[in-house]
This record gives C-alpha cells, sequence and structure tokens, in this order.
C-alpha cells in the first residue's frame, strides 16, 4: 500500500445512517460522496473549505458543500460533509453531514415529500410553506 489516507469515522454508526438518508434523497450528492471524494481523500486531495487549521499538530478541518437540488438546498440547506485531516497520522475523520436533523429524521422514518422536495415531519407547515413561497416567487 502506497503512502494513502485511512478513512474512519468520529462516529461510524451515526455517519453511516446519515450517508444513507443522502443516497435515499439525494442520489447526486451520494454518487459525488461515494465515487469522488473517498477515493480523492485516500490519495490525499482534499476538497471543500478549509474551516480551521493547527499547523504545529498537522489537523486540518474541512467543510465540503455536496451538489444539491436548489429547491432542497433553499427549503432545508446545502447537504455539507465535516471531514478532519490528520496530516501526521495520515488519516481522514469523518465527523458527520448536514443537515443533521433532515438526515437523521429520514432514516428513522420515510420522509414526505411535497413537489418534489422531501419534507420533515417535524415542521412540515414551515417547509411546506418555504416550498409554495419559492413557486410564487419563480425561484
Amino acid at each position: 500500500m502506497r503512502n494513502n489516507y485511512v478513512i474512519e469515522y468520529l462516529n461510524e454508526n451515526e455517519f453511516r445512517k446519515k450517508e444513507r438518508s443522502v443516497k435515499k434523497y439525494n442520489r447526486l450528492a451520494y454518487k459525488k460522496l461515494i465515487f469522488d471524494c473517498y477515493p480523492d481523500f485516500r490519495e490525499g486531495e482534499f476538497k471543500g473549505e478549509i474551516v480551521s487549521t493547527n499547523k504545529k499538530d498537522g489537523i486540518t478541518k474541512y467543510e465540503l458543500k455536496l451538489p444539491t437540488d436548489s429547491s432542497f438546498a433553499i427549503v432545508h440547506q446545502d447537504i455539507v460533509l465535516h471531514y478532519t485531516v490528520y496530516e501526521n497520522q495520515r488519516i481522514v475523520m469523518l465527523d458527520t453531514i448536514t443537515p443533521e436533523e433532515l438526515l437523521t429524521e429520514g432514516h428513522q422514518t420515510e420522509l414526505q415529500t411535497y413537489k418534489g422536495v422531501p419534507i420533515s415531519t417535524s415542521h412540515a407547515e414551515k417547509d411546506i410553506f418555504k416550498i409554495n413561497l419559492l413557486e410564487r416567487l419563480g425561484k
């Protein structure tokens, strides 16, 4: 094995639940994550915006915005992968995927959709209002 980075998880069980929700509700983001991001991380190519760095310990935190439908992004927010790179140990630690509340809820129960956008069961009225407002504004 060459000097590749190893991918690990801050909390693998919770991360996998969110990853499965992304697969179910946003296939494009999931495809980008599995076929582009993970192989690049193993090769040492890190994408996204640097959130913080600690040069002394060789730790860099990143946020990578994944491709998201514009309606989904406006109603909920963009799907973002949060990860940390430990350069000295050659480890990529996958922290979480946001929006956490929606993805966790989507794993626990089947989310309803309204005009093609998944809506949260905890605040469905708010999501429906946003979708209707977007439609009236003509995006």
